[in-house]
């Protein structure tokens, strides 16, 4: 049996020992939020960089597949445009595949010290062949790697399978500097919600929420 310290018998009482949102408190005033969300989240994204918070770019997806089962795992934004919020996939995956059954899937950004997070919910849409090769092509090899390697996400025989796999993968991108995985998918979310998480150590937590109508964006203050 594996041995934990004393303090870690009792999970419950470590977690509630545990402090939180004990780093600097940011000022934000919500009558003073954008009118469109995106621009209050790059606001807030400078702000978590200049406090010095760790991978601000790390955000959880949420997907289900048809049947509404869902699934969750951290990937990187890639990028904020008018067109939604950005990042890649495998097409293959199982997260690739639940968006091709499933395009509804939500963001949650949490930037721990500062005590906020930023949730987004909307429509995937894969990007079109020619701008996901090019995104392939703009990144260092061994991000490359990965993707001509082998299967996302399906079993895996050994570590050893693994190692020769990715040798033979960085030996093709050497002979072959523009091959591109064809499941390499950049995807956009058009976002009709998003919701930003400003909290407070006396949990007088704001909670603002954008929603979109046809006439443009609305916004209302949530309990906490």
């Amino acid at each position: 049996m594996p041995h934990y310290p004393a303090d870690m018998d009792d999970l419950a009482a470590t977690i509630r020992a545990l402090p939180v949102m004990a780093g600097p408190q940011l000022r934000f005033d919500p009558a003073t939020a954008p009118g469109e969300p995106t621009e209050l989240f790059r606001a807030w994204f400078a702000e978590a960089v200049a406090q010095g918070v760790a991978e601000p770019q790390v955000m959880h997806l949420s997907t289900a597949d048809a049947a509404g089962r869902p699934s969750g795992r951290v990937v990187l934004l890639r990028d904020v445009t008018a067109e939604g919020w950005v990042f890649t996939a495998r097409s293959t995956s199982r997260k690739g595949r639940e968006l091709a059954a499933n395009p509804a899937a939500a963001l949650t950004f949490y930037w721990p010290g500062i005590g906020r997070q930023v949730r987004v919910g909307g429509t995937v849409q894969p990007a079109s062949p020619r701008r996901s090769a090019a995104d392939s092509l703009a990144r260092p090899q061994y991000a490359r790697i990965p993707d001509l390697a082998g299967p996302e996400s399906e079993p895996l025989a050994d570590l050893g399978e693994l190692a020769r796999a990715y040798e033979a993968a960085r030996a093709r991108l050497d002979a072959d500097p523009d091959a591109v995985a064809p499941d390499h998918t950049v995807y956009v979310l058009a976002h009709d919600e998003v919701e930003f998480f400003h909290g407070s150590p006396d949990r007088r937590h704001v909670r603002l929420h954008y929603w979109r109508e046809p006439a443009g964006w609305s916004t209302t203050l949530l309990w906490p």
